[in-house]
């Protein structure tokens, strides 16, 4: 995938922001959409399925979080990589952007090489995705990489990417412990500073729908992936 075939959406009230972080990623090749707020941001989203948004959360009429769930709640844009711009670095406005689905945050003032490496870094994820293999059987669990969707026990189950990307890692090596430090890296990536409360609230979001049993804490480690009955 060439940059001039990646789109991505800048959503922000600041007439200013669009244009310096507009500039600086058609400088890189990639195609550039702009909303002005969060409701503009939900009826482009839907037009022209970007590859990548970058929401502002603080916005009149509908905030990024508002936004972020409801551009979630579109039909095949439940996996677009979305990355909030944000002034606020406090650890419960991460935690709601989490929850409502980002992948990542970019935190203002925007600095233009931060911008386009945090933008290359997020755009590299998805072209590995692209690469890796479909589909894995774990137990009862079909984990389709594809199209972002797990299968349990006949069931179709629909995930944020984030989540499924932390099933898909502690997945990958069953009964292995991962550090905290090691899902933060492979999961979020080396460059991004989130909460400590991140991990926390994704593994909540998995045992709320895959099931508790098949998610060990390891108290000041970190988490393992157990197939059912298997660690009791």
């Amino acid at each position: 995938m060439n940059n001039s075939d990646i789109k991505i959406l800048l959503v922000d009230d600041e007439p200013d922001i669009l244009e310096i972080v507009g500039y600086n990623l058609k400088n890189e090749g990639y195609e550039i959409y702009k909303a002005g707020n969060g409701l503009e941001a939900v009826k482009t989203a839907k037009k022209v399925n970007p590859h990548l948004i970058l929401l502002d959360i603080m916005m009149p009429e509908m905030d990024g979080i508002e936004a972020c769930e409801k551009i979630r709640a579109i039909k095949g844009l439940e996996n677009t990589l979305i990355a909030f711009l944000t002034a606020r670095g406090e650890d419960y406005s991460q935690v709601a952007g989490f929850d409502a689905g980002a992948d990542d945050y970019i935190t203002k003032p925007v600095k233009p090489k931060v911008l386009v490496s945090k933008v290359k870094s997020l755009l590299r994820r998805l072209k590995k995705e692209e690469k890796a293999d479909t589909t894995t059987k774990v137990g009862d669990i079909v984990i389709n990489r594809e199209e972002y969707i797990i299968v349990k026990s006949g069931t179709k189950i629909t995930l944020p990417r984030k989540e499924f990307e932390l099933l898909s890692l502690l997945t990958s090596k069953p009964g292995k412990v991962f550090k905290r430090e090691i899902i933060l890296d492979r999961v979020w990536g080396n460059e991004v500073v989130v909460g400590g409360r991140t991990i926390d609230v994704h593994i909540r979001k998995l045992r709320e729908k895959i099931g508790d049993e098949y998610f060990k804490t390891v108290k000041g480690v970190g988490y393992k992936f157990v197939l059912e009955g298997a660690d009791k």
